[in-house]
This record gives C-alpha cells, sequence and structure tokens, in this order.
C-alpha cells in the first residue's frame, strides 16, 4: 500500500513542478496529490484502527497479576 502512495506522490510533485505557476503547482499538488492521498490512506486504515482499539480494550479487561509471574500454590 505504502509503495502506492509514495508513486502517487511522486507523480504528482512531478506534475505540479511542470505547472506554469507557483499557485498552479501547489494547487496540484494539494488536490490531486495530498487529499487523495489521505482520504485513501484514513479510508483503508480504518480495519487497523478497529483492530487496535480493540486490542487495547481487550488488553485493558484482563486483570494483571500485579506484576507476579510466579504461579501461586
Amino acid at each position: 500500500m505504502h509503495i502506492i502512495v509514495i508513486a502517487w506522490l511522486y507523480v504528482t510533485v512531478l506534475m505540479a513542478l511542470a505547472e506554469s505557476s507557483v499557485v498552479a503547482g501547489i494547487l496540484t499538488l494539494l488536490f490531486y496529490g495530498l487529499v487523495p492521498t489521505a482520504l485513501l490512506l484514513w479510508l483503508f486504515g480504518g480495519p487497523v484502527r478497529r483492530r487496535a482499539a480493540r486490542l487495547s480494550q481487550d488488553a485493558s479487561r484482563t486483570p494483571s497479576n500485579g506484576g507476579d509471574d510466579k504461579p501461586t500454590q
């Protein structure tokens, strides 16, 4: 996934450099590169965020034994 993002940003940076003015280059980079990339990463990162939240919630539910790893007899 990250290689696709890097390649897309590379293409949009080259597109922005080829623009005739600085303003057009910045807008090209922003609207063709950064905004779609951020949206893509946010959408496809949702399952990862949910999984991390579930793991942290499960970890907070399990009682700890106070740092003592020895079984009690």
